[in-house]
């Protein structure tokens, strides 16, 4: 700090990092792949109504978005949807097949023509969806995960392996599309092809388990005609999470299993490498990869203990050689061709990028959707990863982020606002990356405290497992428990503390409102906020019976339901409060928020709620995104006294 430095107040600090600014960067590159040898991925649009663009690194290094808008590259199988699109090149020619969300039909593009449908229309509920495709030109076909709805509530549905014709012949005929797997299981991810072409592998898993509680490994021949034989489980079960698997080389078969209590790769049964961290993660979206065998037989890894790194792994010795580099993260997502492994990357100063490794010099680069500072870095946060005790002495994981300017500090003996920020999922967690929506409150002077509550992924199965029929319990406590730590060791103003949380995060901030006296006030965001009616048919399929594990089998604890549904116990909020919702969720749809507000009618709190039209679960558009985080310090600000410039009042009704 030089001499310019000023004494303000917390949350009076001026900061170049608008909210608009922190719109325009929301978002990341996501399933990067290679045509020949270009790399393609999509990435976030938040202007363009945010849809993801289909985006081509050219031989040059430039970088050109390949479909214009409103073409939307994006998959709702699962609603949470997965790898959307493949391609090849044919005769020097580019050809991608991709998912355009707004009819969820597969297209097939070549650059200089228009995108042609591959697959047909259903009015049947929410029709049919595709996901993980893969081009086998050898039979002149496109092999993906076919969603189909069977009737109209969102549980009636069927997931098969399909096989569509690339010639366009099932646009308009849904019996020209080939199956390849019967619907004998719930779930399944698309098939991994063998080397010799004669064997395929998936996963499969069946309610009420999630695929981070137990899937199983399948494999069948795949006969001359291009159809299967009878699929066998080779490994998994109900207590055993195999999250990913694929051929190696030689023919041997990889995967990564939760066996050992934690993610750790096999092949042909037998351990590559034990340790205690992860070489995996939850399957959330079908395409989701942590490793990629290269045609040498070394394997490109993505693991880590609470943050991931990129290494290359020898099965021969087990040894795991890092990729060097600024990044602290890397996404689900390597892919490889030749020597070269290609994964998305993000650092607490960088944003995620696409970056290269050649294995052959251990040198890795950014090769596309740079990471470039819109802003001074003096105005990013410098996080901690910090080890907190909850209760019964158990370890709680978070990442802090303090206040941060580079000209302003707060006056002496003010500690600064603090707020609590939940991870959704809840089985899944926080990375150690730059969030320009963190900055964006701590450059103004309120920190930020990113916690990673049991039940969250990356700490092996046991910390996992803290959360079964724990949620709105343990989640509650360990947030809790960092919070008032924060403010006992005089980091945190114990007076302006609050919490914040989307989806399952809205659930433990609403939970911990109703419960806890630890919080001035909280944003709820697309929440759960009733649990007997969001297991009994207002979700979708994928999530429809996660309460069993979070919560318990309903038919056995329905009082236990009750009890921790924050709309059971509005009445015991005191808590100012901003609720926000995207009106076309149906993950956890608006009714969730109106029966809870309606149970609050005639308490006189004072809170906000902003439902946005346009909008489904988690917000896409650069404007929701600005209005929705402009609202949520204009809350902090009433309830903590603080005075930031330029912000819009946010209307708190009762």
């Amino acid at each position: 700090m030089g001499e310019n430095v000023r004494t303000l107040p917390c949350g009076s600090w001026l900061s170049p990092i608008d909210a608009a600014l922190a719109a325009a960067h929301d978002g990341r590159p996501e399933f990067p792949g290679f045509v020949g040898d270009e790399v393609w991925w999509t990435e976030p649009r938040p202007a363009e109504g945010g849809r993801r663009a289909l985006v081509r690194r050219n031989a040059d290094g430039s970088q050109s978005t390949v479909l214009p808008a409103p073409w939307n590259v994006r998959s709702r199988v699962m609603e949470y949807g997965g790898r959307p699109w493949a391609g090849a090149v044919v005769d020097g020619i580019p050809l991608v097949v991709f998912v355009n969300f707004a009819d969820q039909r597969l297209y097939r593009y070549e650059p200089g023509g228009e995108p042609r449908p591959l697959t047909p229309l259903s009015a049947v509920g929410g029709g049919l969806r595709w996901v993980e495709p893969q081009l086998r030109l050898e039979h002149g076909e496109v092999w993906c995960v076919l969603e189909e709805f069977t009737g109209e509530a969102p549980t009636d549905v069927r997931r098969v392996l399909a096989a569509v014709p690339l010639d366009g012949s099932a646009a308009e005929d849904r019996a020209a599309v080939r199956e390849l797997t019967d619907e004998r299981h719930r779930f399944v991810t698309g098939a991994r092809l063998s080397p010799d072409g004669r064997r395929a592998a998936w996963l499969a898993w069946d309610h009420p388990r999630m695929p981070w509680d137990g899937t199983e490994l399948l494999v069948a021949e795949v006969l001359a005609d291009g159809t299967f034989g009878a699929p066998r489980t080779v490994a998994g079960g109900p207590e055993e999470s195999i999250a990913q698997a694929d051929w190696a080389a030689d023919g041997s078969l990889l995967y990564a299993s939760d066996r050992s209590g934690w993610w750790n790769l096999y092949r042909d049964g037998e351990t590559l490498c034990v340790r205690e961290e992860e070489f995996a993660g939850p399957l959330w979206r079908l395409g989701q990869r942590w490793f990629a065998p290269l045609d040498c037989g070394l394997i490109a890894v993505v693991h880590g203990r609470g943050t991931t790194a990129l290494g290359v792994l020898d099965p021969e010795t087990g040894e795991v050689v890092d990729a060097a580099g600024p990044w602290t993260e890397f996404d689900a997502a390597p892919v490889v061709h030749g020597d070269r492994v290609v994964a998305v990357a993000a650092s607490p100063r960088s944003a995620y990028e696409v970056v290269e490794l050649d294995t052959r010099t251990g040198r890795a680069r950014v090769i596309g959707a740079a990471h470039d500072d819109p802003v001074d870095p003096a105005y990013y946060p410098e996080p901690q990863m910090r080890t907190f005790t909850g209760p019964d002495g158990r370890e709680v994981h978070a990442h802090i982020y303090p206040p941060h300017h580079p000209e302003c500090v707060a006056p002496a003996g003010e500690l600064p606002p603090y707020v609590v920020w939940v991870h959704g999922g809840p089985t899944s967690r926080t990375p150690l990356v730059l969030d320009l929506e963190i900055a964006y409150f701590t450059s103004r002077g309120i920190g930020v405290a990113e916690v990673n509550y049991g039940g969250s992924t990356g700490h092996g199965r046991e910390y996992r497992n803290r959360l079964r029929e724990q949620w709105g319990v343990v989640d509650v406590e360990d947030c809790a428990a960092v919070a008032l730590a924060l403010a006992d060791e005089g980091t945190a103003d114990r007076a302006r503390l609050a919490i914040r949380g989307g989806s399952a995060g809205g659930w433990t901030t609403a939970a911990s409102l109703t419960t806890t006296d630890v919080y001035a006030c909280g944003t709820i965001s697309y929440p759960i906020l009733d649990l007997t009616s969001w297991s009994t048919g207002e979700t979708h399929d994928f999530e429809s019976q996660y309460l069993e594990s979070l919560v318990g089998p309903l038919a056995e604890v329905p009082g236990r339901y009750a009890e921790r549904s924050p709309a059971e116990h509005a009445d015991r909020i005191t808590a100012p409060f901003l609720l926000l919702q995207g009106l076309d969720d149906v993950i956890c749809p608006p009714v969730q928020c109106e029966r809870f507000l309606a149970r609050l009618a005639g308490r006189r709190l004072p809170h906000a709620y902003l439902a946005f039209e346009g909008e489904g679960h988690g917000f896409r558009r650069a404007d929701t995104l600005v209005r929705a985080l402009e609202a949520e310090l204009s809350l902090y600000a009433q309830v903590f006294g603080l005075d930031p410039a330029g912000i819009p009042t946010l209307e708190l009704g009762t």
